[in-house]
């Protein structure tokens, strides 16, 4: 079993056994209580003795990333002085036993070393002098570089021959602490709050239990994640998760940070769809990789959507793997297709009570020229709309205009600053103004064109919920809707394709809503 294992600093001790109380209540397994600031070893003794949970006692010198400036020999008389009083492990680092005994204790010895700064650069070399060291546990921890780190992490903790905990540190080691029970690592640690975090990257233990339903993963548990860069604050963790307890599904999903660029997406699909023990089945890809997710895909020869290679864009990859349905005993496939697309017109049609058909109809003025905006412009062209592109460099305006005119509806460019004359009748902002922290922004600036009934506002911005752009459009008579239903749209399709079962959308709105309802 997996432990689930919250730090907590030893500042006094009521403070220390209160937040152990607090760390039980939150369903965890056992507590590392750090004594970097006590030097009385009656302190050590009475907090120990006190904690209702099963306790590691670690007394962190600064060389290694801790608060402790005693010597080695006082920081070991200390932990022989946790051992007596009852603690189930004491952590000492592999470069203390390098200079000295371990304490004689009846608690078991975990034996650490922690990299702040990044990989070692003879990780497999250190693995072995830990097992070399006589203790009970290993523990190894780095900051990772890129996400790939994780793998390394995982294949240390698939072949390891005693106890061990093997976790990245960092916005791209999430993995490693999220999944280590599904590779069966002694422990792992989530914080009571991000402000008592005792490393970086670490988890509150509500989220860990809650959003990433740690009781449900197990050995086979499939994974997902939304690939991006940044990807921390994505809603998708929080939706995905949800659904697939709401439909007993087996899966986790986690937010994957891949840093910028082309070759960077590329080496992360090379390393992490070939790791077979992982059982990566589908991904999300937001901003900067919708492009390069298709010249992937493209480049491996997976099939892709035509809707998608007519975008240049992708946000949802399918991989099945082998002995999953007709693929058994082969290699994993990928498919990829754009969940957006068909989200942006279903806003749209529901909202007017139209057909997508009807859409030929309308003048629609798509606000921004990224990805976002590519998509709608390619989807309502597709349908015979006539498009107006807004953006505030008009190059890149023209330049989309001149690749989707003629497809099937017209397609044209014009000012941003004409965009209060516009004669459309549906507006949307693909761009991220007006997005929190920014709320105060709205492309239609000071200035609303004028607006009935008949005309829609749609905002593709899903935080806040209201924005100003919705705001403005509403106050002048419009129909308004906000990101939240495309995101979630978007979102029921990624996740019937890769479950196949349909998406509790009801639910889906209910997270997204109750994530983003002011505190």
């Amino acid at each position: 079993m997996t432990r689930l294992c919250v730090p907590i600093f030893v500042r006094d001790i009521e403070q220390a056994l209160a937040d152990v109380a607090r760390a039980g209540e939150a369903g965890a397994d056992l507590v590392e209580l750090r004594i970097d600031q006590l030097t009385d070893p009656a302190d050590v003794q009475r907090v120990v003795a006190g904690s209702i949970l099963p306790a590691i006692v670690t007394c962190r010198p600064t060389w290694e990333g801790g608060q402790s400036e005693l010597d080695t020999a006082a920081r070991l008389k200390l932990l022989s002085t946790a051992a007596a009083s009852g603690a189930a492990y004491v952590d000492v680092e592999v470069r203390s036993l390098a200079q000295q005994n371990a304490p004689a204790s009846g608690a078991q010895t975990i034996v650490s070393t922690h990299d702040f700064q990044g990989r070692p650069d003879r990780l497999l070399n250190l693995v072995l002098q830990l097992n070399d060291a006589g203790g009970e546990v290993n523990k190894i921890v780095w900051t990772a570089r890129t996400i790939r780190d994780n793998i390394e992490a995982f294949e240390i903790l698939l072949n390891k021959q005693k106890p061990t905990v093997a976790l990245c540190m960092g916005e791209a080691g999430l993995l490693s602490r999220v999944l280590a029970r599904k590779f069966a690592a002694f422990a792992t640690f989530a914080t009571l709050s991000n402000d008592q975090a005792t490393a970086p990257g670490q988890l509150t233990i509500a989220d860990m239990r809650q959003l990433y339903r740690w009781d449900a993963i197990q050995k086979e548990t499939r994974v997902f994640g939304v690939v991006g860069s940044p990807v921390a604050h994505s809603m998708s963790p929080a939706i995905h998760n949800a659904s697939f307890d709401a439909v007993g599904f087996d899966g986790v999903y986690v937010p994957m940070l891949v840093n910028e660029g082309y070759e960077s997406f590329k080496a992360f699909m090379e390393t992490f769809v070939r790791f077979a023990p992982l059982h990566l089945c589908g991904l999300s890809v937001t901003i900067p990789h919708k492009e390069n997710a298709l010249r992937y895909l493209e480049e491996i020869g997976a099939a892709v959507d035509p809707l998608a290679d007519r975008i240049g864009a992708l946000n949802t990859i399918v991989i099945t793997r082998p002995g999953d349905g007709a693929n058994a005993g082969g290699a994993p496939t990928l498919r990829g297709f754009s969940s957006d697309y068909a989200a942006i017109l279903d806003t749209i049609t529901t909202s007017l009570a139209i057909s997508r058909d009807d859409l030929a109809r309308h003048r629609v003025a798509v606000i921004g020229a990224g990805g976002t905006g590519r998509t709608a412009v390619a989807a309502l062209a597709e349908t015979g709309a006539t498009v107006v592109v807004y953006n505030r460099t008009r190059t890149r305006a023209d330049a989309l205009a001149a690749e989707f005119n003629g497809r099937s509806g017209k397609v044209v460019a014009a000012p941003m600053e004409k965009l209060c004359d516009s004669c459309c009748q549906i507006y949307i902002n693909t761009t991220s103004m007006g997005m929190t922290p920014d709320v105060d922004a709205s492309p239609f600036g000071d200035q609303t064109p004028t607006l009935t009934p008949d005309h829609l506002v749609f905002d593709c911005v899903y935080n806040p919920m209201r924005t100003k752009f919705l705001q403005q459009g509403a106050d002048a008579g419009a129909k308004t809707v906000g990101g939240v239903e495309m995101f979630v749209r978007q979102a029921a399709a990624q996740f019937t394709a890769w479950t196949g079962l349909e998406a509790p959308i009801s639910l889906m709105r209910q997270v997204v809503e109750a994530r983003l309802a002011p505190t």
